[in-house]
């Protein structure tokens, strides 16, 4: 299970990575999209770990970058749009 753990982190980590060299301007800050790939890969193969069991060498891994991806997904902003305030509360 350590293994499998270095390896979700370090695809958590190049995934953030890719995310926001292609997406800059449409993802929050650099430490909040390392941060939040690296939680979701580590997330996706605990997840896939426990639902397979050991012994699955390219599943633990595939399910990390998924779920890594889907969470870095959460993040992205919509394309030219401000942020939408709501009215001050009186």
């Amino acid at each position: 299970m350590l293994w499998e753990s270095i390896s979700s982190v370090v695809l958590g980590l190049a995934l953030s990575w890719v995310a926001f060299r292609t997406l800059p301007g449409r993802l929050p800050s650099h430490r909040t999209v390392l941060v939040t790939g690296t939680l979701g890969a580590l997330f996706g193969a605990y997840l896939t770990h426990s639902t397979l069991g050991s012994g699955h060498v390219m599943a633990t891994p595939t399910g990390a970058l998924l779920v890594g991806a889907v969470t870095l997904s959460l993040l992205i902003r919509p394309r030219g749009s401000r942020p939408v305030r709501s009215a001050p509360a009186q």
